[in-house]
């Protein structure tokens, strides 16, 4: 356990990608840190920028001298990434694993042995040391593979719910819905009692959701798209909206729907169109495209963008550890995730395995297992 193997990130000033695997020391755990051996880490999109920022992946190529996958970075995108130039960074936002050592408080002694999530930012990685805090302790019938996917999306699923509730919504609109984050918010919702429109991009992604008790699941890609949008909108009274494409014009779409039912039964001069707050938060990146507004939804709306470690921050410790404690019970029910294809370290480096998982397809999932093989 002296040496783990680990996965970095480097874009040089030069224009040049290189995620490599390196092996490093194994340091002794401080008092309240552990050593978690890893055995499984999601590739989520949200590791995708951090790992690749702007390189052009369609001409990676692997460096057997280096042990990285190296692709190039077009020099007038350099700027945009000004401050992690030249650095070489770990990478991998959540895993789990077995505690392996512990240092002496009780907290990290009481996790020897157990299987743990841990949310790091470096769990692309043989072994991590990590503090108790970081750590979501499982039940002893819990894999690490099913726990391996227990902070990113099950937390942002039940963020959304927060949200609503904070901000005084009653319903929510969710795009790309057939992920592994979309499919944990149905079951959500299906169990608060909170309605959901689901927009997928496929017949096949309809059925899936309407397979595990989706009530409201729309096709973007149907001639009367828009129709449907209204009338589900417009049924359910929702006034928030969580978009992880980004891109294009569904965004506005989504507004301008929220605007035609809110204002359906106005009298008269509509200059401002209706005084219910329309919000929609992007909080993913699937199109890289620009966001297009055409503002037709009044002036009492907002887009924002949404992240889970922000959103956490405001909430109190109390409710913070009971939303842990809901997703370490529910990790095989309503947080359970599934995944593609399983990937060592060094297989999570080739460039026709780059090419798949990075397609960021809605409810493809991919596992990075550090001793796949073993």
């Amino acid at each position: 356990m002296n040496k783990s193997k680990q996965l970095f990130t480097l874009i040089t000033s030069e224009g040049e990608l290189q995620v490599s695997l390196k092996e490093v020391d194994v340091p002794e755990p401080k008092a309240h840190e552990v050593i978690v051996r890893m055995e499984a880490s999601p590739i989520n999109p949200s590791d995708m920028w951090p790992m690749f920022g702007p390189a052009s992946l369609d001409k990676a190529t692997f460096d057997a001298d280096k042990n990285a996958l190296v692709a190039p970075v077009h020099k007038p995108l350099l700027s945009r990434i000004k401050s992690r130039l030249d650095q070489t960074l770990p990478i991998g936002n959540e895993g789990a694993g077995t505690v392996v050592a512990a240092g002496d408080s009780p907290e990290a002694q009481a996790l020897m042995g157990k299987t743990v999530s841990i949310l790091t930012g470096a769990a692309y990685t043989e072994f991590a040391c990590v503090p108790v805090q970081a750590c979501l302790p499982h039940m002893d019938s819990t894999t690490p593979q099913q726990a391996a996917s227990s902070f990113v999306n099950p937390l942002t699923a039940l963020g959304m719910v927060e949200t609503m509730r904070m901000e005084g919504h009653k319903a929510l609109v969710h795009t790309a819905a057939a992920s592994n984050l979309g499919q944990m918010l149905n079951k959500i919702c299906l169990e608060q009692g909170v309605e959901l429109v689901n927009i997928v991009r496929s017949q096949e992604q309809v059925d899936l959701l309407k397979g595990i008790g989706a009530k409201i699941v729309l096709n973007s890609s149907s001639d009367n798209f828009k129709a449907e949008l209204y009338q589900a909108i417009d049924s359910t009274g929702a006034t928030l909206a969580f978009d992880a494409i980004g891109g294009g014009e569904l965004v506005s779409d989504i507004l301008t729907m929220m605007e035609a039912s809110g204002s359906k039964d106005a009298t008269g001069f509509n200059t401002y169109g209706s005084d219910s707050n329309k919000q929609v938060y992007i909080y993913g990146g699937l199109d890289f495209s620009p966001t297009i507004l055409n503002r037709a939804y009044g002036m009492t709306w907002g887009i924002g963008g949404w992240l889970l470690m922000r959103f956490l921050g405001k909430l109190d410790k109390k409710r913070v550890g009971e939303l842990y404690q809901k997703v370490a019970t529910e990790i095989n029910t309503t947080f359970a995730s599934s995944y593609s294809k399983e990937l060592s370290l060094e297989e999570a480096l080739q460039p026709e395995n780059v090419a798949l998982y990075n397609a960021k397809k809605t409810g493809t999932k991919y596992l990075i297992v550090p001793n796949k093989g073993d």
